[in-house]
């Protein structure tokens, strides 16, 4: 099998050096060029011909998200977000999902040379997954969906007084995502009205950008989004995401349903885990759960999902064709966990439909 050719684009020198020693260090990878700026990364592209291409936000002259959103519109192909992890950055790297970057990742410390193996390997994971993504170039993407109207500001600022489960019939949903997932979780939730079930959501995500995430969302869809804080209680029309330092769990209380946060060890390398919310929605909600799980690297959420399902709840996978990555729904699909796999724009209505039976 030949090797994933990958392309750096970063104004530094050094991490340049240390970002190619890193990839070459990996037998079935290999770097065919680096570039300093968009100008010259723009010439290596029709000389080497990259597999997959690396790219830093802040450069001279044209940064990364212009460079990105023209390549994406004249020269579609895989792109991995290397940058700093810092509140700027945050919002910017969430854009670059938005314009189609396929994954991100911080970059490596040169003073931590205890992390630099394990930095490597999730670079590399994440480098091959982009090689296998479905990029969809942006004048070729679907049309955007359209946001609902702007949420009452009452309801916007303050906790929603429904009930702890949806009012018809009880049910709530669990959803999981990784690789493409930012942009995917925000197509299904514009498919989601005000009045939905509680939804529980883990995106595999660092914990800088999980609220970040969640604001945004709060910002374009109708239900509430907020970053579970642990300890909420679990309510209609709200959605939590799963903060990037903890599991999401969901547990019975005195008063109810609650939200549950957990700094125990990483399943399947991730905290948060999908596996783990996928657990506690067989073990403490059973039949009255809807599981969802949607595109991503990996197989994170696959056994959780069968659990899910034996415990007699309806489970949905995303299918191959509007996947970015056919990972995690295609390993809980292969073991039986999803009961049911579709397009990305119809599991919103499948899942209310679901929900409301």
């Amino acid at each position: 099998m030949s090797k994933v050719r990958v392309l750096i684009v970063d104004d530094s020198a050094v991490m340049r050096g240390l970002l190619t020693a890193m990839i070459n260090g990996f037998p079935d990878l290999e770097v065919v060029g680096a570039a300093p700026d968009a100008q010259v990364a723009r010439e290596l592209i029709k000389t080497v011909n990259p597999d997959v291409l690396t790219l830093d936000v802040h450069m001279p002259g044209m940064d990364g998200l212009e460079f990105l959103d023209r390549l994406m519109r004249l020269r579609p192909m895989p792109v991995v977000m290397v940058s700093s992890y810092t509140g700027a950055t945050t919002e910017t790297t969430l854009k670059a999902l938005e314009l189609g970057a396929v994954d991100f990742i911080g970059k490596p410390r040169p003073d931590a040379a205890h992390s630099m193996d394990s930095y490597a390997e999730e670079l590399a994971d994440k480098i091959r997954a982009a090689r296998t993504a479905r990029v969809r170039g942006r004048s070729l993407a679907r049309p955007p969906v359209a946001p609902p109207a702007p949420r009452p500001v009452s309801q916007s600022v303050a906790a929603p007084t429904t009930t702890a489960a949806s009012p018809l019939t009880g049910k709530i949903i669990f959803l999981g995502a990784s690789t493409g997932g930012t942009e995917a979780i925000k197509e299904f939730l514009l498919g989601i009205p005000a009045t939905c079930p509680p939804i529980l959501i883990v995106q595999h995500m660092p914990e800088s950008f999980t609220q970040s995430f969640a604001k945004r969302l709060d910002g374009l869809c109708a239900p509430r989004v907020i970053e579970a804080q642990g300890g909420e209680r679990v309510e209609a029309g709200t959605v939590y995401i799963a903060p990037g330092h903890s599991h999401l769990l969901i547990r019975r209380a005195p008063s109810g349903l609650q939200t549950e946060l957990s700094a125990s060890d990483p399943v399947n390398r991730h905290r948060p885990s999908v596996d783990v919310l996928f657990d506690s929605a067989a073990q403490v909600v059973g039949r009255q759960a809807v599981g969802v799980i949607l595109t991503g690297m990996g197989k994170d959420g696959a056994q959780g999902m069968l659990r899910m399902r034996q415990a007699g709840a309806r489970t949905f996978g995303q299918d191959e064709q509007s996947c970015v990555v056919y990972g995690m729904p295609r390993e809980a699909f292969l073991i039986g966990g999803v009961e049911e796999q579709a397009p990305l724009d119809e599991i919103a209505r499948k899942v209310m439909a679901a929900a409301s039976r």
